[in-house]
């Protein structure tokens, strides 16, 4: 009987325990979150603060009882070192656990700026659902919220933020809002939209220093204008949680290097999620894709493999899809182009409309659509078939608003 640990109780921890409880019925199955909650998904905390759903609808799992009728034992702790040697893992309280396969899926924490004050009550990171609960307390309606921050993440917080009918300033040191999701076009075109319906944002933007006046948090810019708030949200990056592989042989980068079986660089330890470096499937370089598709998918074929089933992984597609006050924006792959590719794009800039289509030989390898809902699935199919276009490559070029025909032809052999 195998002995299966797995660190991490977020979708890629939580997927692997049900994936191979379903392939080794006989094994034991261990999962370890060091958070004191039921498993939960992050993405689900701004529909928490927006009011959409209750704490219970971050759980991952609804059913009473769900794990243990499984036979799937949940414990909390923080780990403190892992010996590939004795396969075992130290946690936090003293105790160890043993394992014959290790999941490694303790996915990522938030990084702060090293800005003075920013260790303050009031400022708070959207991670976890207890800062979900902080921010809810003082997020009310007409208060003060300054939001550092808009990426990924913290364009998702603007959205719930926004919903409390708060009274919102956004900051973000870059050029644009979304800059490693949207070039400067789509960028700019989501700023102008927040401000449309009443945000403020302000882009090029520092933080120099955040202090009290009273009651009232106090933002410094590098401008030498000052921001009060009653909230401060900090969403200035993540890192993978990794500090406990030094020594241990694991190949760690951006993330833990992993192979097309999600395997590391030491035999019997694997890794799953937002901590992972594994294959893309555009480019065939080892990277991290920190969304929960990726995450979710990496639990089922990381476990698997731990299981004896050969599954081979064919890479993630790097896909992000948002929802910024109603105006839906996506990319995929290598939006930003590859080295002698070729590129095409349509923008109505009063309509908030914009794609922008990236090629490299004869095959579509990165898109970004904003306001055009219509075209996500068809991009996405493009890409993940890798199809050659032929003949529909020129014509996307002239109006790369053929897509859906492409995609008809070029899949399925539909001529439209």
């Amino acid at each position: 009987m195998s002995n299966y640990l797995i660190l991490g109780a977020g979708p890629a921890g939580v997927i692997a325990a049900e994936t191979l409880r379903k392939v080794d019925p006989s094994g034991s199955v261990t999962l370890i979150g060091d958070e004191p909650e039921a498993p939960y998904s992050r993405m689900a905390l701004p529909y928490m603060l927006a009011e959409n759903v209750g704490e219970s609808g971050t759980h991952l799992r609804h059913g009473e009882r769900h794990f243990d009728k499984l036979g799937i034992d949940i414990r909390q702790g923080r780990v403190n070192a892992l010996d590939v040697g004795a396969r075992s893992v130290a946690l936090s309280d003293g105790s160890s656990v043993g394992y014959d396969k290790l999941l490694i899926a303790t996915g990522s924490h938030t990084i702060r700026p090293p800005i003075p004050g920013m260790d303050l009550a009031g400022v708070e990171n959207c991670w976890t659902l207890e800062d979900a609960r902080k921010i809810a307390a003082r997020a009310k309606p007409g208060s003060r919220v300054t939001l550092m921050g808009a990426g990924f993440i913290g364009c998702i917080v603007l959205e719930a933020l926004a919903a409390r009918n708060v009274d919102l300033t956004v900051i973000e040191r870059d050029d644009r809002m979304l800059p490693r999701m949207m070039d400067n076009t789509g960028g700019q075109m989501i700023r102008r939209w927040c401000e449309s319906k009443g945000v403020r944002v302000l882009v090029n933007t520092a933080v120099q220093g955040v202090s009290k006046s009273g009651e009232q948090l106090v933002l410094e810019l590098a401008g030498g204008e000052s921001l009060e708030a009653d909230l401060v949200v900090c969403a200035t990056g993540v890192k993978p949680n990794v500090d406990f592989l030094e020594n241990t042989g694991i190949r760690v980068e951006d993330g833990i290097i992993v192979d097309n079986r999600l395997c590391t660089s030491v035999p019997n330890v694997f890794a799953a999620g937002d901590v992972a470096q594994g294959p893309d499937r555009t480019t065939g370089r080892q990277e991290v894709h920190a969304i929960q598709p990726t995450a979710s998918e990496h639990g089922r074929i990381a476990a698997r493999n731990m299981a004896g089933v050969d599954t081979p992984y064919g890479g993630s597609l790097s896909m992000n899809v948002l929802n910024t006050l109603g105006l839906v924006s996506s990319s995929f792959g290598a939006w930003d182009g590859v080295s002698g590719g070729s590129s095409t794009n349509a923008v109505d800039t009063l309509g908030y409309k914009y794609l922008r289509l990236e090629f490299e030989d004869d095959y579509l390898v990165g898109a970004l659509a904003l306001g055009l809902t219509q075209h996500v699935g068809v991009i996405r199919g493009l890409m993940q078939t890798r199809v050659p276009l032929g003949k529909w490559k020129a014509r996307l070029i002239r109006d790369p608003h053929q897509l859906m025909s492409a995609y008809l032809e070029c899949t399925q052999g539909v001529i439209a």
